[in-house]
């Protein structure tokens, strides 16, 4: 394995015999149990409690660590970036690219929410970035594949809006099949229009979920708490909760449910997944209702099949294009149709859910910048290690090619430095490398290895 650095994962955790060249690799501190050494984190990640102990002194002072946060991000994720001592920006606003390059010259941890754009523009102009946030789930605001490059991990929020998300989906399939939103609008103007015509129980009627993940599955436990039959599709095999029965095919998923909820991520293979060929192939006199990514479905489409009556209608909370700002503006090619839910893309938008990914995302970004943990990370490889006392922790992002591994060793063991714990991770572009070493030897090691040809980013953490 000293050979390359190429594979999925590398762990090293010999035992302390010293190997050829001065080289010695230890074992980590030993813990009695593991319920000893891991505890839950806010977002549902395992955390260390082997992290570096309070009064560690760090290689870089964190009150010079500047933290930018847009788009009115909650002040759960405020408060804990003030905890460490951080130096914090707030911006209420989305910036555009050129407002967000000249913000970000100094800035080191960025964080925002889908509006703001990190474009390469804007990486070109922040040299002291180490980590991107995304305060949602969503992560195409930010180029992936660049940030990868640059030895800059993404992280974002995958857990906390899950239930916000499933409670409006449900209180859709509510609305929809009673025709909340167009009675409620009649009344609004003055027109009083008591009739149960075209309007439905959604007990036993069938909830057809596409992408069976975080929210998906948690809304068929609750659809099925209403007595509705819950049918799921996914390209992954998953097993479903419950009495929820997987469908083979999006095609045969189209065709048995009467309500149609899509929960995918944002993709080339998503893009106009719902168009006229698949809003065809739905049962007539059923709904669909979109809460994921605005491109999933072709909305020309989707106002012809209402139109005609296929249809019988529709909740849609994104859209291939949306307003910057909060005012008037918004066009869609379903406004104005009967039975049609339109939302200003809010389905994470409560105050519990927003409390929560501040806390997720804070968390992975502080983890980040004090122990090197990328666990949650999207760009990167998700790594963690414990703390080991009477160390310096180096961390190394280089380029995924032949022989970086065994370059990097072969420096340790001509410094004669003693390696405590060394583990690597990979991705196709990248590797990720966390050591421990003693303190006597960090510096002329860290020296040696930014120098490799290629290092990406090397950092003494503590």
């Amino acid at each position: 394995m000293l050979g390359q650095s190429g594979g999925s994962r590398t762990r090293t955790t010999t035992s302390p015999a010293p190997s050829p060249g001065g080289l010695v690799v230890g074992t980590p501190p030993p813990a009695s149990s593991l319920m000893e050494r891991m505890s839950l984190g806010s977002g549902g990640m395992s955390r260390l409690s082997a992290s570096p102990p309070v009064g560690t002194q760090f290689s870089f002072p964190k009150a010079k660590i500047e933290v930018l946060l847009l788009e009115n991000i909650h002040q759960s994720a405020v408060e804990m970036f003030a905890g460490e001592g951080f130096t914090i920006r707030t911006i209420s606003k989305a910036l555009s690219e050129p407002e967000l390059i000249a913000a970000v010259e100094s800035v080191h941890i960025l964080g925002l929410r889908s509006k703001s754009k990190v474009t390469p523009a804007v990486l070109a102009a922040a040299p002291r970035l180490m980590a991107v946030g995304c305060f949602c789930i969503g992560t195409d605001q930010v180029d992936l594949a660049l940030t990868e490059t640059r030895g800059i991990p993404v992280f974002n929020a995958p857990f906390s809006n899950t239930r916000s998300v499933a409670e409006l989906v449900l209180a859709e399939v509510i609305a929809l099949s009673r025709r909340l939103g167009d009675v409620s609008s009649s009344m609004h103007r003055g027109i009083w229009n008591k009739s149960a015509s075209g309007c439905y129980e959604v007990r036993g009627k069938t909830l057809g979920i596409v992408g069976y993940g975080h929210i998906g599955s948690q809304l068929s436990i609750m659809a099925e708490a209403l007595g509705m039959n819950v049918i799921y599709w996914d390209v992954v095999p998953v097993l479903g909760l419950s009495r929820t029965v997987p469908c083979e095919s999006l095609e045969e998923l189209l065709g048995k449910a009467d309500f149609v909820t899509l929960h995918v991520p944002r993709s080339d293979a998503t893009r106009n997944m719902i168009g006229a060929t698949q809003l065809a192939a739905m049962k007539k006199g059923s709904f669909l209702i979109n809460a994921s990514r605005g491109t999933v479905v072709d909305l020309d489409a989707l106002a012809d099949a209402l139109r005609s009556g296929h249809l019988a209608g529709a909740a849609v909370d994104v859209y291939p294009t949306e307003p910057a700002k909060n005012g008037p503006g918004f066009e869609s090619p379903l406004c104005g149709l009967t039975n049609v839910l339109l939302t200003p893309h809010i389905g994470g938008s409560t105050v519990e859910a927003q409390h929560m990914i501040g806390r997720e995302v804070a968390t992975s970004l502080i983890r980040y910048i004090n122990e090197g943990t990328t666990l949650g990370a999207v760009n990167f490889p998700n790594l963690e290690m414990p703390f080991s006392s009477g160390t310096h922790r180096i961390l190394n992002v280089h380029r995924n090619v032949p022989g970086v591994l065994r370059d990097i060793n072969i420096i340790f063991a001509e410094q004669s430095a003693n390696v405590r714990t060394q583990v690597l991770g990979t991705s196709t572009e990248i590797g990720y490398l966390i050591v421990d070493v003693d303190r006597y030897h960090s510096d002329e090691t860290k020296k040696a290895i930014s120098g490799l040809e290629t290092s990406i980013k090397t950092r003494i953490l503590y």
